[in-house]
């Protein structure tokens, strides 16, 4: 049996169920069906084209921008062992090292957050106090204040109330999250039940409910439609014979309110999708054209240079005076990394 996907299988708006001129254009529940169907499948069709249009942006991008970033990268990692070395020579006072470990946390970050480089082992050596998750990214654990807590100097009446506070704040936060997940679990689950339409639509169409032979020749063709889309488990094939087939009655536009609901759950994650897509962090929209390669040369020769100043400063901290020279003009010049 090929299963069904829900999220990705819908059908094309073309072969939905087109009412003739002279045919009724079926009941509301009917008509509200179809076009969340015809919705769904265009902001399907919408979030295929946008995600093929950025990924031709991102391959045409690192086309000409990836050399330099490569070079930037290794430089990069270039710097961590001389660094880590450092730490163990006992050469550098106290103030000194803890310089140095910033200065590796910071440059284990740039990878991270500029590149999408892999730097989770050096942040779990040396920045302790954030939390780095499974695929590397190091994230701020909010530090919840306790009553009593050492770090506010505010009364303890007031700590504790404020303490209190947060805890319900946060137990809200998660009931609401657990509602909103089991709702798009329902929905799921409803959009991926083909057995429960299937009996809706074998009690009302089966053949042997029928005496006249006409009508009885018309359901038996049509159970078979039901049948064969039931063991494809193809649900929308399902769900278009119900909202094509007339008479309807009361239990019909139940079952098809229901589903047009989910589609319209659906609706509502897909413009999620597409708006994440276009306008989020990953996004990869923006200006076009000569700006657009005015932009990328300006990129490549900071990136160059970058890589200059990097190679350079491998350079310095490969000796004790080097490196000691670095973390003075990085302090002088009010930075923490390179």
């Amino acid at each position: 049996m090929n299963l069904h996907n829900p999220t990705t299988d819908l059908p094309a708006a073309n072969s939905l169920p087109v009412p003739s001129s002279g045919e009724a254009p079926g009941t509301p529940a009917q008509q509200a069906f179809r076009a969340a169907v015809e919705q769904v499948e265009g902001l399907r069709q919408r979030l295929r084209e946008t995600q093929a249009e950025q990924a031709e942006a991102r391959r045409r991008y690192w086309q000409q921008v990836g050399p330099a970033a490569e070079t930037v990268v290794q430089a990069r990692r270039a710097l961590f062992a001389p660094l880590e070395e450092a730490l163990l020579l006992r050469y550098f006072n106290r103030l000194e090292e803890q310089q140095i470990t910033v200065l590796l946390v910071g440059n284990a970050r740039a990878l991270q957050d500029r590149f999408g480089e892999d730097a989770a082992d050096i942040l779990r050596k040396y920045a302790p106090r954030r939390r780095v998750d499974e695929d590397g990214n190091g994230n701020d654990e909010p530090a919840t204040p306790t009553p009593g807590s050492g770090d506010d100097s505010r009364p303890p009446h007031e700590q504790a109330a404020a303490h209190a506070q947060n805890r319900r704040k946060s137990k809200a936060e998660k009931a609401q999250a657990a509602a909103e997940q089991k709702a798009r679990e329902e929905q799921q689950a409803l959009l991926s039940n083909t057995k429960t339409l299937y009996r809706q639509l074998a009690r009302t169409h089966h053949p042997d409910l029928e005496r006249d032979p006409t009508a009885q020749q018309h359901k038996t063709a049509l159970m078979q439609r039901i049948t064969e889309a039931y063991e494809a488990n193809d649900l929308y094939t399902l769900l278009q014979l119900l909202s094509e087939a007339a008479p309807t009655d009361q239990a019909d536009d139940t079952v098809l309110a229901r589903y047009t609901q989910a589609l319209h759950q659906q609706q509502t994650e897909l413009k999620q999708q597409l708006n994440e897509l276009k306008f989020g962090t990953n996004g990869f929209f923006g200006s076009t054209g000569k700006k657009r390669e005015q932009e990328i040369r300006q990129l490549k020769r900071h990136l160059r240079a970058e890589a200059d100043y990097l190679h350079h400063i491998h350079h310095l901290v490969q000796e004790p005076d080097g490196l000691r020279e670095v973390l003075r003009q990085l302090a002088a010049a009010g930075h923490e990394t390179v």
